[in-house]
């Protein structure tokens, strides 16, 4: 029986082929990404092309949530870079973001037409509210993965449900709940891992 720091440790079985997959798969992932891109990304990247595992998944998110800039282009990046260097760092950003600033500028022509158009605003509202499901389910279905983490489930919920409190209700900067549970995680986890 495997550790749980061999069991996270463990390779993904598969990864793109070369510089033109990575860029087309990142593209192809970007334009699915209406509201926010956590579901498609899990589901792409982990279920259909078994380039990560769901352990390694939620490790590196985490890492590309806690550096500056948009998460999803920051995980673009690190993979990028982990299969290919610094060229595939470059295809997977440009393929993140290449089509999808062409898609953003052609509705925003189209939009400053419709804009007072109360149909439109209700679709937007519509779309919020299936982002915010979309993540939700994402995140569920990700729970699992915390049971192999080096922290136990027990203190990775007790983790969650504390940022979701400080974030969500006291309304706290999330650079505070951060720095400060961040490092309640990075102690614990350095804890388990001491010899």
């Amino acid at each position: 029986m495997s550790s749980p720091s061999e069991a996270l440790a463990a390779p993904a079985a598969a990864r793109p082929e070369n510089l033109t997959d990575l860029f087309v798969s990142f593209t192809l992932l970007a334009l699915q990404g209406f509201g926010g891109v956590l579901a498609v990304v899990q589901r792409e990247l982990v279920e259909n092309k078994r380039w990560m595992t769901k352990e390694e998944f939620v490790e590196e998110w985490a890492v590309a949530q806690i550096m500056p800039g948009p998460n999803v282009v920051n995980l673009a990046i690190t993979l990028g870079s982990r299969w290919f260097g610094w060229r595939g760092a470059l295809a997977a950003l440009a393929g993140l973001l290449t089509a999808p600033l062409l898609v953003v500028l052609a509705l925003a022509l189209v939009y400053a037409n419709f804009a007072d158009n109360p149909h439109v605003s209700g679709a937007l509202r519509g779309m919020g509210a299936v982002a915010a499901g979309l993540i939700t389910a994402t995140g569920l279905k990700l729970l699992p993965a915390l049971q192999r983490n080096v922290m136990g489930l027990p203190l990775c919920t007790a983790l969650g449900i504390a940022s979701f409190v400080a974030i969500a209700l006291l309304k706290l900067p999330l650079a505070w709940v951060l720095g400060v549970l961040g490092a309640v995680g990075c102690i614990a986890a350095w804890r388990k891992l001491a010899p």
